[in-house]
C-alpha cells in the first residue's frame, strides 16, 4: 500500500501526479503547513482526478486561530484565496482554497487527526477497492465523475451500497 504521508510516490506517478508534485514542492505548499501533519488526500493520489479535480490537503490543527494565521500568512496573495469555516460531521472546518499554476489548492483543517478525518479514511478505502476490483473499476469511476457523480456517490452505486454513500464507504469490509 502506497504511503500517502510522502508525496514522493507522484513522482513516478501519472502526467498530473508528477505536475501535482511539481506545484507542491515548487511553492512548498506542504512545508509551509507542516506544523499540521499536512497531507495530500483526494482522488488525485490514488488516480481516479479528473480534469477539475483540485490539490486537497488535509491538515490537524489544535490551535484554529494559528492554523488561520499560517494560511493566511502563506497563502492569502495566491489567486482566488478565500478561507471560510464551517461545521463538518460536527467538527469545526476551516476550509482555504486559491489557485497555483493549473491547479485548485484546497487546505482543510480540523481539530481532528489527519488519520481520523473522513477525507483520509474515504480514500485509503477507496485506494484498496481500487487495487482489489482494478483497472476496468477504475475507468467506470472515472466515467461517473466526468458525468457529474461525485467521488463516494460513484463508488456506492458501482459497489451497490445503500443509503448514505459516505457512511456506507467507511463501514464497506474489503475481503
Amino acid at each position: 500500500m502506497t504511503d500517502f504521508k510522502d508525496i514522493n510516490y507522484l513522482k513516478s506517478g501519472t502526467e498530473r501526479q508528477q505536475k501535482a508534485f511539481e506545484v507542491l514542492n515548487e511553492n512548498l505548499i506542504l512545508q509551509k503547513l507542516s506544523d499540521f501533519d499536512a497531507t495530500l488526500i483526494g482522488t488525485i493520489p490514488i488516480n481516479i482526478d479528473i480534469a477539475s479535480s483540485d490539490l486537497d490537503i488535509a491538515c490537524y490543527w489544535n490551535d484554529k486561530n494559528h492554523f488561520i494565521e499560517i494560511v493566511n500568512k502563506n497563502f492569502s496573495e495566491e489567486k482566488d484565496f478565500q478561507i471560510y469555516e464551517r461545521e463538518i460531521n460536527g467538527s469545526v472546518s476551516v476550509i482555504a482554497t486559491f489557485f497555483v499554476n493549473d491547479f485548485e489548492i484546497e487546505i482543510f483543517g480540523q481539530n481532528l487527526p489527519v488519520s481520523e478525518q473522513f477525507g483520509y479514511r474515504h480514500m485509503l478505502i477507496e485506494a484498496a477497492i481500487l487495487n482489489k476490483y482494478g483497472e476496468d473499476f477504475r475507468r467506470k469511476i472515472i466515467e461517473l465523475k466526468e458525468s457529474g457523480v461525485k467521488t463516494e456517490p460513484a463508488f456506492a452505486q458501482l459497489l451497490e451500497l445503500k443509503g448514505d454513500p459516505y457512511q456506507a464507504l467507511l463501514n464497506f469490509k474489503i475481503i
